[in-house]
């Protein structure tokens, strides 16, 4: 991301004064999809691209945003009770109240701001947007006395009560924790994680991105928590004894009981969601010995999951899943909340150049376009740039 170019763009739609520049940045996530709200562990990273935006207090109420990449501008009084509309203001509105909530005196603010994170690629350029500001808002108006766990949580609340995406916390997690060159391993019941060295020597990690495009709101995500959460009532339900809150509380005996009860689909999300618990633990395992093999074992396994019975896949993923697996691709998977976006690939060395080419040429053979193709570099979380 270019610091000159944000610069340049805020002086020109505001008073040519300049402010402070922040940046937060998007994730992968090697395995660990659809756990995080189900109390499981993930394995995320941020990446080197994300979300830069300059902010200067304007001495007003009200927050003037300036969106760079959709060149629209909106206004808000920060104690606007029902905020703005443009859905990307909405997320600058719900951290500002959200941090207003936290005890942030938030002042009027001008800003700019740019990302370079794919849009709709499973990459989070909404919680890099969301963790920005929340960082940016902690410093500027709150002497950084909110703890980092809480800009997180500042984050998921903006999507859930002004977007409307019941999310879990993976993504803000990661864009406010990441570090360059480590994986996190995060319980999301516990919050307890683990930073991992990620260094994988003759491994490339590689995303291919579809360019089929999802809007979360507007698919089922939202359903697939709620078979989920059918689950556990059902569980529960012929458990008094025991103590259940999400899928994590639950053993596969325990679901085999009430397969009847909830019926097939519900029974297969959950199944998919236990086996997923069980594939995380084993890449870290596999991690800390250095055993990518097992690694992209699981990674396959995973894809299956959510392909067949989660049921979050689509037919441009699963051919590009079927072409790694014919290039003798290590791993791969389809990335983030489903319905489109990228599959996420480790890569030999020697394997790299035949793969990218074989994908480029037979999917635009298919879908008459390329997807694009992103390599991963595990960068830092969000921080002040100057």
């Amino acid at each position: 991301m270019d610091i000159e170019f944000v610069r340049s763009r805020f002086i020109k739609h505001f008073d040519g004064k300049t402010g402070n520049i922040y940046a937060s940045p998007g994730r992968i996530n090697l395995i660990g999809e659809h756990t995080d709200y189900n109390g499981g562990f993930v394995f995320p990273g941020a990446v080197d691209k994300g979300i830069m935006a300059e902010i200067r207090p304007n001495g007003l109420s009200t927050v003037i945003a300036y969106s760079i990449d959709l060149k629209d501008k909106v206004e808000f009084k920060v104690d606007d009770p029902v905020g703005p509309r443009a859905t990307w203001a909405r997320y600058i509105y719900g951290i500002v109240q959200e941090m207003r909530k936290l005890g942030v005196d938030v002042k009027g603010f001008n800003t700019a701001f740019a990302g370079d994170v794919p849009l709709g690629a499973g990459m989070s350029s909404s919680a890099a947007l969301e963790s920005c500001f929340a960082f940016a808002l902690n410093d500027l108006f709150g002497g950084n006395k909110v703890s980092k766990w809480d800009l997180v949580l500042a984050g998921q609340a903006t999507e859930h009560k002004y977007v409307g995406v019941n999310c879990g916390i993976m993504d803000q997690f990661a864009s406010v924790f990441g570090q360059k060159g480590k994986l996190m391993r995060l319980d999301c019941r516990s919050r307890e994680f683990e930073y991992f060295p990620f260094d994988p020597k003759g491994y490339k990690l590689v995303l291919l991105n579809s360019k089929v495009k999802h809007e979360l709101k507007g698919s089922p995500y939202n359903d697939r928590r709620n078979s989920c959460e059918n689950v556990v009532r059902a569980i529960a339900a012929a458990h008094p004894e025991g103590h259940f809150e999400t899928l994590r509380d639950c053993t596969w005996e325990q679901l085999d009981e009430v397969r009847a009860t909830v019926g097939e689909e519900d029974y297969k999300r959950a199944h998919f969601v236990l086996g997923e618990k069980d594939r995380v633990l084993a890449v870290s395992d596999a991690l800390e010995k250095g055993d990518y093999e097992t690694v992209g074992q699981k990674m396959y396994e995973t894809h299956e999951g959510l392909s067949k019975e989660y049921e979050v896949s689509c037919e441009e993923l699963d051919f590009l899943n079927e072409i790694a697996k014919a290039d003798g691709v290590t791993g791969s998977r389809i990335m983030g909340g489903g319905f489109g976006g990228c599959t996420i690939n480790l890569v030999k060395d020697e394997v790299y150049d035949t793969f990218i080419a074989d994908a480029k040429e037979k999917f635009a053979a298919k879908y008459g376009h390329e997807p694009v193709v992103i390599p991963v570099v595990i960068g830092d979380g969000s921080r002040k740039i100057c």
